[in-house]
Order: C-alpha cells, then structure tokens, then sequence
C-alpha cells in the first residue's frame, strides 16, 4: 500500500484539504473529483486511487467544498449540482498542482464520478493543454453541457448496466463529445458499483485507460 500524505492546498479564495499517494517514479497524477454528497475520503475513490498507485500512478484526492460549505450542502444540497463552482475549484486545482515543486512535471488525468464527472469535463474543456484524460464513474457527464464539444482530452465514461438513467445520459454525451472517447457497461453493476467485482471493473478499466494516455507523449 502506497503511503498517503496529507497537503493543504491554498487557492485563491480557499483552502482545501487533499490526500496526495505519490508512487516513486510517478509520471502521472489523477486527480479525483468526487461526487454529490461525498468526499476525499469516499471508499470507493479510495479504493481506485489504490489500484492506480499499484501502477505507478499519482493520485489527489481533495475535498471540493470548505467546512462550511460543505454543512450547507448537507442540509440543502445545492453546491453538489453547482456544477460551475465545482469546476472552478477543480481549475483552481489544476493550477496549483503545476506551481507545486514535487507536482508540476506530472501528466495530468481527471477522474470525476457523479456530478464530479460533470465538473472535471468542464476543467478539461477549460484546460485543455494539461488535462490528458478523464474518466468517468457512474458520471452525470450531461450537466457539463455545452462543454462537452469543447472537451480535447480522451474520455472513459463508466457506468453500471442496472444504472439505466445514468446509461441514457452518459450515451447522450457520448453523442455530444468530439474528442477521442468510449462507454463501458459493467455487467450487473448500479450506480455505486457495489456489487461483488464491480468496483474492480471499474479500476481496471480507469487504470487501463490512463496508462494508455498518461504515459508519454500524446
């Protein structure tokens, strides 16, 4: 097990918590973009970002919302479906990982699941020299709108086969993209993947898909 060290992470207008898993010899780093209601302790984030650190892959988990924020949310649930807050957080992200002096040289991927996805399409719409690949997990990838025809980097959207208004949306953005990309059904699955193998599909298939596009050059 890769050992996980915490960062605080000072953007413009917040500071947000991280747990950073640094292989040695790392070439890449995904960060996580976590979905409604959750965060960077999510087990099933936790559970992916495992399985890429066993392939040499960086991981960065971080709590989208502040203390506050994140008690507001809990009561209303309004900033999980802010998909422009969300989004802005994470390009703040993004920024900051390329000014942080054991960070900046890595490739960067983005794995959202949830409104996450919607919020990582949109960075990667917004970045799109530095952002070289995105996954999806159980992703409502359709609130990242307009976006999705300007988002360049390769695209992975997962999703459970007993998931069915997520499939319908995540096969109406697969319509809507114009970068390289491909829908994955896990046999069996729902929405949270917590079927017996499921999860595993899932970090196989992420796994798979950021080896092939965040090792060396595009």
């Amino acid at each position: 097990m890769i050992e996980v060290h915490y960062r605080q992470m000072d953007l413009k207008d917040v500071e947000l918590s991280a747990d950073l898993r640094l292989p040695v010899n790392a070439s890449a780093l995904v960060v996580f973009v976590h979905g409604s209601g959750s965060g960077r302790t999510s087990p099933r984030n936790q559970y992916v970002a495992e399985s890429l650190a066993r392939r040499g892959l960086a991981s960065l988990l971080f709590d989208l919302l502040t203390e506050p924020e994140q008690r507001l949310d809990n009561l209303t649930g309004e900033l999980r479906f802010d998909i422009a807050l969300l989004a802005r957080r994470l390009v703040e992200v993004i920024d900051w990982v390329s000014r942080d002096a054991e960070l900046h040289a890595l490739r960067i991927g983005l794995f959202g699941a949830s409104t996450g996805a919607a919020a990582a399409l949109l960075a990667a719409a917004l970045r799109p020299e530095v952002v070289h690949a995105v996954v999806s997990r159980g992703g409502r990838t359709d609130l990242a709108g307009a976006a999705l025809t300007q988002v360049r980097a390769p695209t992975l959207q997962i999703v459970g086969a007993r998931d069915p208004m997520v499939l319908e949306l995540n096969e109406q953005s697969s319509r809507a993209l114009r970068c390289e990309q491909q829908l994955e059904i896990v046999a069996g699955a729902t929405h949270l993947f917590e079927e017996p193998g499921a999860l595993e599909d899932v970090a196989r298939l992420a796994g798979d898909w950021f080896e092939h596009h965040l090792h060396g050059p595009d």
